[in-house]
C-alpha cells in the first residue's frame, strides 16, 4: 500500500472530528432513549401471578387459556382517560412456593415497572405478593382465598382501621362459607357431628377461628383434632377420633396431596362408610383432583366461587360462563374448572379499575380507582365501597357436588350446583346425594 493511498483513505483525528462523532453518537442514544420512553409511556404493564405448577397447580391449570382470551381482547389496546393504551400482561408461575411468589412480585415491581399487580389463588400465592406490593406502593388486586386469611392474616386487627393503602381483595369469606355449609348440610339428615381438618396455615387458621364457632352456634358439633402440618403422611389419630365420636359430616381445607392421603386412609380404616357429607374446600375444586381419588371421589361435596351456570358475562372479553367453559374444553380437551371464571373475573375487575382511573400511569390514581370500584364480572358483583372492612369486597360461594356423569358423557364426573344461598341468581341443578349413598 502506498503512502498516497494511506492519506486518501485515512481521516485525521481532530478535535472537530471528535466532537462531531460524539454529537452523532449522543443523538443516536437520545433518539433510542426517547423511543424506549415513548413506548413505555404508551404501554400499561400488568403483572399476573398464579400457581401453574407444584401442589397447587390445579388453580393455575386454566390460566394460559384465560390469559390468551384477555390478550386477544386487549390486542387493539385499552381505552382509558381519553387515550388508547397498549397493554402488556406479564404472567409468572409461583411453582406453589410462597417465597418464590414474593420474589416474582419484587422482580415485576423493581425490574419490569408494572403499573398494576394481579394475584390469584390461595394465601401461599396472594399474601406474599400483596405484602410486596404494599411495601413498594404498587396497586394490587387479588381473588380466590378467604378474605379473612388475606386481611387478618397480613396483620390487620378487628375493629381497627385498615393498614393497607395499595392492596385490595375480592371474593368469598367465612360468612359465605357459613351460609353455604349450613344450607348444604341441612339438605341431608345427619347427627350434625362434623369432623374438621384445618391445617396449620393461613386458610386453616382463619377458618378455625371464624367458621367453626359460627357452625357451632347453628347446632353442629365440631370435632377438631387440632391443626396438622401440610405434608402430614399419617392421619390415623384423626381418623380414630372421628370414628370414636361418630361424625357423619367431614369438612376440610387441605392442599390436594394431603386430602388424597387422608381420604384413602379414611377408607382403609372404615371411616368413609360412616360419612354422609364429605365437604372439601381448596381441594375438591377441580375434576383432576377428584378423578385421582377414583371411586372415593364420587359424591364428594365442594363449593364453587365460580360455575359455568353463573349468569354473568366477562366485562373484558364479553364471553358468558357457558362460552368460557365450552371454549376451554374444545381448546384443551380437558374438563372445565371453576378457576376459569375466577381468573377471568380478576382480569375483568383489574382492567375495569384501570379504565376508571384518572391516570393509569399514576399508582395513586389506580389505587384510588380500586378503592371505589363497582362492577359485575363474570363471577358476579365486585364492590369495594360497601365491604365488611376496607380493601375487601365479599363474593359468593355456591354449594356443589361431584357426581357420576350420565352415560355417554365426555367426562366421568358432573359438577352440579346443589344450593345457591349466597347468590340466588345461580340456578341449582341437582339434589345433594349422601356420600355413602
Amino acid at each position: 500500500m502506498t503512502k498516497d493511498h494511506k492519506e486518501t483513505n485515512s481521516m485525521p483525528f481532530t478535535r472537530r472530528g471528535f466532537m462531531a462523532a460524539t454529537a452523532a453518537g449522543g443523538m443516536t442514544l437520545a433518539i433510542g432513549s426517547r423511543s424506549a420512553l415513548a413506548q413505555a409511556d404508551d404501554t400499561i404493564k400488568v403483572g399476573f401471578i398464579s400457581p401453574r405448577t407444584g401442589p397447587l397447580a390445579g388453580f393455575g391449570q386454566t390460566d394460559g387459556y384465560v390469559l390468551d382470551l384477555a390478550r386477544k381482547a386487549l390486542a387493539g389496546g385499552l381505552q382509558a382517560g381519553g387515550k388508547t393504551w397498549k397493554v402488556e400482561i406479564i404472567d409468572q408461575d409461583t411453582q406453589s412456593d410462597p417465597s418464590r411468589a414474593g420474589q416474582l412480585a419484587k422482580d415485576l415491581i423493581n425490574n419490569r415497572g408494572i403499573d398494576l399487580m394481579l394475584a390469584v389463588s390461595t394465601p401461599e400465592t396472594i399474601n406474599p405478593v400483596a405484602d410486596a406490593c404494599e411495601a413498594a406502593g404498587v396497586p394490587c388486586l387479588s381473588t380466590v382465598m378467604p378474605w379473612e386469611a388475606w386481611y387478618f392474616g397480613r396483620g390487620a386487627k378487628p375493629g381497627a382501621p385498615s393498614p393497607f393503602k395499595w392492596t385490595y381483595h375480592f371474593g368469598f369469606g367465612v360468612g359465605e362459607f357459613h351460609k353455604t355449609y349450613v344450607s348444604q348440610w341441612n339438605l341431608i339428615k345427619t347427627n350434625k357431628k362434623v369432623g374438621v381438618m384445618y391445617p396449620n396455615d393461613a386458610d386453616g387458621n382463619a377458618i378455625r377461628a371464624n367458621l367453626a364457632p359460627l357452625l357451632a352456634k347453628d347446632g353442629f358439633t365440631i370435632v377438631d383434632p387440632g391443626p396438622y402440618e401440610n405434608g402430614t403422611s399419617d392421619y390415623s389419630a384423626q381418623i380414630a377420633l372421628f370414628k370414636r365420636e361418630g361424625v357423619e359430616i367431614f369438612s376440610s381445607f387441605p392442599i390436594p396431596p394431603d386430602f388424597a392421603a387422608f381420604w384413602r386412609q379414611a377408607a382403609q380404616q372404615g371411616l368413609t362408610r360412616k360419612i354422609k357429607i364429605c365437604q372439601v374446600a381448596k381441594t375438591g375444586l377441580f375434576p383432576s383432583d377428584i378423578e385421582a381419588l377414583g371411586k372415593l371421589g364420587v359424591n364428594v361435596s365442594s363449593a364453587a366461587y365460580w360455575h359455568k351456570a353463573f349468569p354473568y358475562k366477562s366485562t373484558l372479553t364479553g364471553v358468558s360462563g357457558t362460552e368460557l367453559a365450552d371454549g376451554y374444553e374444545a381448546t384443551s380437551g380437558k374438563q372445565w374448572t371453576q378457576q376459569l371464571g375466577a381468573s377471568l373475573s380478576l382480569l375483568d375487575a383489574g382492567f375495569d379499575a384501570l379504565k376508571a382511573s384518572t391516570d393509569v400511569k399514576s399508582k395513586e390514581a389506580v389505587a384510588k380507582a380500586l378503592s371505589t370500584l363497582k362492577t359485575t364480572t363474570i363471577a358476579g358483583k365486585v364492590d369495594f365501597t360497601s365491604g365488611p372492612v376496607a380493601n375487601v369486597s365479599p363474593g359468593p360461594i355456591i354449594g356443589t357436588q361431584w357426581v357420576k356423569a350420565p352415560e355417554g358423557s365426555k367426562f366421568a364426573l358432573d359438577y352440579v350446583v346443589t344450593e345457591n344461598v349466597t347468590d340466588p341468581n345461580v340456578p341449582a341443578s341437582g339434589k345433594l346425594i349422601p356420600y355413602n349413598g
